[in-house]
């Protein structure tokens, strides 16, 4: 299961990196101009070290989210089926988001006071030429409110293992890595046939019937085995019945048998 939830995540953050580009467009350009002063060659290291600031702050909720689901809702669940429905729910709910429909707008605005919040500390990382600071603007560019990112969230919140939720952010902010980083021409036709072939609504509907088949699939199974079970003790209860009425006949035969004897004699 984790491995698939893992597939999940970075498919998440590569279907949905669309809108990632709408969100953090401008941010990645900002970043580009404080740098132009810098070689090539560094330019590419202060890239990969944002982006890795980035990542490590989506592990980092992750972890949280990880450690939010063992004490609160872990405790809530032993011995049920309830993990496996919320995880479900979860699949379904995130995939609807990724449908288009607009569940996290609201907490977008919530985050984006959190995010107005960071802005003296976001200026004390400009302009980006040491490694530093851009591992600290990555940082911080991971708690930009995005409902996408609250989305991979409710999953690793589910995910009942802080490790899993933080190795789970990660992962999905790696599928949102290439087209955050390729060029002008790559992004445009990346863009286009995400959008043509409408690949983030696929990756929605995947998701959603994923988590219809998590919570429907062992119900069914477990209804199927139940009645199979049924089936099999009734077919024993014939079977010794079965037995039990040819062993009385034999003894009544013998009975029979022992007394016509002792007449005889």
């Amino acid at each position: 299961m984790t491995m698939a939830l893992l597939i999940a995540a970075f498919l998440m953050g590569f279907f949905g990196s669309p809108h990632c580009l709408g969100m953090c467009g401008g941010i990645v350009t900002a970043f580009g101009l404080s740098m132009k002063e810098t070689s090539p060659a560094k330019k590419r290291g202060l890239i990969a070290t944002y982006h890795l600031g980035r990542l490590l702050s989506y592990a980092l909720l992750g972890l949280i989210a990880g450690v939010i689901g063992t004490t609160v809702l872990t405790p809530l669940m032993v011995g049920n089926s309830t993990p496996r429905i919320l995880l479900g729910l979860v699949l379904v709910f995130v995939g609807l988001t990724m449908l288009g429909l607009p569940f996290l707008n609201r907490l977008e605005r919530l985050g984006m006071h959190f995010w107005q919040a960071l802005s003296p500390l976001r200026q004390k990382a400009f302009p980006l030429n040491t490694f530093p600071r851009a591992l600290t603007a990555g940082l911080l560019w991971g708690f930009l409110p995005c409902g996408l990112v609250y989305g991979a969230l409710l999953i690793a919140v589910v995910g009942h293992d802080p490790l899993t939720g933080a190795v789970l952010m990660f992962v999905f902010g790696l599928g949102t890595v290439p087209m955050l980083v390729a060029t002008h021409e790559t992004v445009n036709w990346m863009r286009n046939q995400i959008g043509r072939l409408r690949l983030r609504q696929v990756n929605g509907a995947i998701m959603m019937l994923s988590g219809l088949a998590v919570i429907a699939v062992p119900m069914v199974m477990a209804n199927m085995h139940g009645g199979h079970g049924q089936m099999n003790h009734e077919q024993m209860n014939h079977e010794q019945m079965n037995h039990e009425q040819m062993n009385h006949e034999q003894m009544n035969h013998e009975q029979m048998n022992h007394e016509q004897m002792n007449h005889e004699q």
